[in-house]
């Protein structure tokens, strides 16, 4: 006799019925599905086309405080009743975790999923491949039309879209589904038998609202163009402007220095600074989980808590955590929704123009990449390769390369100075920033 096929809750049910049946206290489940397509082009020929499609049920079992996790492709029921009795015997042989545990009712309470909120994060329209390759070929011609562009590194073009379940033995069940579409392209200028390579690119939830391929190729090449005769800068203490490329890389250092994990193992160099000043008054930062396509958004984070936007520095001044079930226990606090860490998390804009910021520096350094990375979360010890152009009264003047920027985060936090403009192509993102007195080494 033939077997019906099990849907996604089905095969969500069985792992967690056979592990409660079997001995578990808790349990929950994340299944995933997604799929889609990528296409490298370079010089006008396509070099890879991938798809794929991916399938996977991850089981999460407690015995008290005795936690084990499995993961599986299976579908079929005798398989994954196997699944959940290995992680059963894997879970009873496990040392205890006295902050591991699941939401318990009163916890989803304090926190339910707020379905009436449209945070839009999927595309009905799936692009074919002829318009993949479009998206490619248009960018790579664009860029290699400018005059002075030498060679290609290649234009990638790529869609995908994915669905993410969650249930728990304490009767959550959350759903939710986005895509992505995105478009690049690398180009290389030559000049007295040196290379310079630069790029752009575009990554949206929705294709309509990617930047125009044209236009990113065209960005591409006057990057490229404009790194020609870099040289290095005199070694000195001066102002230090964060193109927003590289600006969202503060954003991000300051979100992981007030993760709850890091907060309490003690790893983090803010870990007594809540409710104090750990920025320029001018400083404010929000986690925002219903940016309408947001490529951060969602409704719930992997524990089952619903999310919320949360202002995380008001006036530079430390306004909370983030939080997941065990990091909250350790702290003897209250979770807030971010087990999956930050959404979209944003330096807000402030009042200057970028053109503005810089006016008022004489000498300084605008950074608009970086390499390599010696930023120590404990301490806040700041050192990173960084390329861009020299600001001289008030203008961008030359490129400079080979340059390393150092500081501490703590400092320069402290001198932060946004500008107006934010890109919002990015889940963690900042407009540009001002920060003074950063010790620049190069010749």
């Amino acid at each position: 006799m033939a077997t019906s096929k099990l849907n996604d809750k089905d095969i969500m049910n069985l792992l967690i019925d056979t592990a409660i049946s079997q001995g578990a206290t808790d349990a929950d489940c994340i299944l995933s599905r997604s799929r889609g397509v990528s296409l490298t082009r370079r010089l006008g020929k396509d070099e890879t086309i991938e798809r794929y499609e991916d399938f996977d049920t991850g089981l999460r079992v407690f015995i008290g405080n005795k936690i084990a996790s499995v993961s599986t492709n299976e579908n079929s029921e005798a398989a994954l009743k196997e699944v959940a009795t290995r992680a059963i015997e894997m879970a009873k042989i496990t040392p205890k975790d006295e902050f591991g545990m699941i939401a318990d009712r009163k916890t989803l309470e304090l926190f339910p999923l707020n379905n009436s909120v449209s945070i839009d994060s999927y595309d009905q329209n799936e692009p074919d491949i002829d318009l993949i390759r479009s998206r490619a070929s248009e960018v790579e011609d664009a860029a290699l039309s400018v005059k002075g562009i030498t060679n290609s590194d290649g234009a990638d073009a790529s869609w995908g879209e994915g669905d993410t379940l969650l249930m728990t033995s304490n009767g959550f069940f959350g759903h939710s589904k986005r895509s992505n579409h995105s478009v690049s392209v690398v180009v290389i200028a030559e000049k007295d038998g040196k290379m310079e390579r630069d790029y752009d690119y575009s990554s949206k939830v929705y294709g309509e609202d990617l930047k125009k391929p044209e236009l990113i190729g065209l960005k591409a090449a006057e990057n490229t163009l404009a790194r020609i005769g870099a040289i290095k800068p005199v070694t000195g203490k001066y102002p230090v402007v964060f193109g927003p490329r590289v600006a969202r890389s503060i954003s991000g250092h300051i979100s992981s220095a007030i993760h709850g994990s890091a907060i309490a193992r003690k790893t983090s160099f803010l870990k007594d600074m809540m409710n104090k000043q750990i920025a320029n008054s001018s400083i404010n930062m929000i986690d925002d989980p219903f940016l309408k396509r947001g490529l951060g958004s969602r409704l719930f984070d992997r524990e089952g808590l619903g999310c919320s936007k949360r202002l995380m520095i008001k006036d530079g001044i430390l306004q909370g955590w983030f939080l997941d079930l065990a990091s909250a226990k350790q702290l003897n606090m209250q979770p807030t929704g971010n087990a999956n860490g930050t959404s979209n998390f944003m330096i807000m804009p402030g009042e200057i123009t970028p053109e503005n910021l810089i006016k008022e520096i004489s000498d300084g350094f605008y950074v608009t990449d970086m390499i390599g990375s010696s930023v120590s979360m404990v301490t806040g010890d700041y050192s990173r390769g960084a390329s861009g152009f020299w600001i001289k009264d008030g203008q961008l003047s030359h490129p400079i390369s080979e340059a390393t920027i150092a500081g501490n985060l703590k400092e320069m936090f402290m001198t932060l100075k946004p500008a107006n403009d934010v890109d919002l192509s990015y889940s963690v993102t900042s407009p540009t920033l001002l920060i003074d007195g950063m010790t620049i080494a190069g010749n």
